[in-house]
């Protein structure tokens, strides 16, 4: 599935349906509908440019994971080569192939609000960083880049704040604007950054700066757009998490880039930025919460620094570590398919819970579909009547189902509290919930 491989090779885009054509090479494919698909390998580091990349991970021809699709639609998306690669120069893992984000994020149907986790989590967010940094400003300037559906900026209006986001759903951006939080639907771009003609007391970027086809553009425009004394606060997935965990599933098109604490300060620098303080979230089964100001002004505080010591104490920014991450994924897949091939033997009745992005990573990953999974169970109502790409599950919305499984298999795996919380009458009642990921952070 991994080890070894160096890069050199130019992989087209596969579509599912036979009858689609495709051109090796170009990243390019023709769908039965006449939809061309184009996408690119990469030629060097997405943050140092250096070319020595080798393979470590090879999750095969995948899908789009947020390519829900309608019951004509079936058997028509395209898969694309998901394999993550890792940079010798300055270890940062990375996809080696873009899918255009004009395909993955111009609309989509995940919704921030969704989740009353997540929602607490930006709340959170927002009062540390209007006590720290936002003390005696009048009405202090908010930017959120990838905005969603506001969720993020209601919490930081409620606090006085100007807020204005920027995301490029069209779908979510109006749901943000009927409730009150002004958002522009377009990617941010450094032209837009000079168009909004001002700059921000706060920037926020929450996971979406590891999503960033033109990196260095964007991190530029960022840096333009804060203030001399402003504040970068930027979360992501945390790397080192991702492989204690074993939470492959959170390897998908729409993330190209997985960080590290040292990995992104490489980033940043290269910029005129740096990372001055972080925490640890259990929000998504592991993210680092990261403040980050112009280069100089700040230095780096004490519990940055015993992160990133403890990263180097670690070794995960080597490349052992993913090797060994290969090595446990494909064990994780055996144990996950015993247990699938034990509720088929049993004839149990398994449902899935919820239908995150990352889910059809694993899904398809593991190969199982609608015989193993007879629906998955949604809140999200954008996902109503939906299928999951490449596996073709159907979604169910929670409100319309009429009886239990006896079984979940629980994708949305890094709200296992909330979940667990919600659903205890059917825990007393014996239905199993069973998480593929378990972290104790979830």
């Amino acid at each position: 599935m991994g080890g070894g491989t160096s890069l050199g090779k130019e992989e087209g885009v596969v579509a599912q349906d036979a009858s689609a054509r495709t051109v090796a090479g170009l990243g390019l494919s023709v769908c039965p509908a006449g939809v061309v698909v184009l996408g690119a390998p990469i030629r060097g580091c997405r943050v140092c440019d250096a070319s020595e990349l080798e393979l470590v991970v090879d999750l095969g021809r995948q899908p789009w994971c947020n390519h829900f699709l309608r019951a004509h639609e079936l058997g028509t998306e395209p898969r694309y080569p998901l394999r993550l690669v890792y940079c010798h120069a300055c270890g940062t893992s990375q996809l080696d192939y873009t899918v255009p984000k004009e395909t993955m994020f111009a609309d989509h149907t995940y919704l921030s609000g969704t989740t009353h986790s997540l929602s607490a989590h930006f709340r959170q967010v927002a009062s540390d960083v209007a006590q720290r940094f936002l003390s005696g400003r009048q009405r202090p300037a908010v930017l959120d880049i990838g905005s969603n559906d506001g969720t993020q900026l209601k919490h930081y209006r409620d606090l006085g704040c100007d807020v204005l986001g920027v995301d490029s759903s069209r779908t979510s951006a109006a749901i943000a604007n009927e409730a009150g939080i002004p958002t522009i639907a377009e990617f941010f771009t450094e032209k837009l950054a000079q168009r909004l003609g001002r700059q921000f007391d706060v920037i926020n970027a929450a996971g979406v700066f590891f999503h960033l086809e033109d990196l260095h553009e964007i991190t530029a425009a960022i840096r333009a757009a804060l203030k001399a004394d402003g504040v970068f606060v930027v979360q992501f997935l945390y790397m080192k998490r991702i492989l204690e965990n074993v939470a492959f599933d959170q390897i998908y098109h729409e993330h190209l880039l997985y960080y590290n604490l040292q990995t992104i300060q490489t980033l940043l620098r290269r910029h005129g930025l740096e990372m001055f303080d972080a925490y640890l979230s259990p929000i998504h089964g592991g993210s680092v919460v990261g403040f980050v100001g112009h280069r100089g002004r700040l230095p780096v505080g004490e519990r940055l620094a015993a992160l990133l010591a403890a990263e180097e104490a670690s070794g995960c920014n080597k490349l052992p570590a993913y090797r060994t991450f290969a090595q446990r994924i494909e064990q994780m897949k055996e144990a996950n398919l015993a247990w699938f091939a034990d509720a088929r033997r049993r004839g149990r009745r398994v449902f899935g819970m919820g239908a995150p992005a990352k889910g059809n990573t694993l899904l398809n990953y593991l190969g199982v579909g609608p015989a193993e999974i007879e629906c998955l169970v949604e809140r999200n109502e954008l996902r109503r009547g939906l299928y999951a790409p490449g596996t073709h599950i159907p979604i169910v919305l929670e409100s319309d189902l009429t009886s239990p499984p006896d079984a979940y298999y629980v994708l949305a795996w890094n709200f296992k509290r909330e979940i667990l919380a919600r659903h205890q009458h059917l825990v007393k009642q014996g239905v199993e919930f069973y998480f593929p990921v378990n972290p104790p952070e979830a």
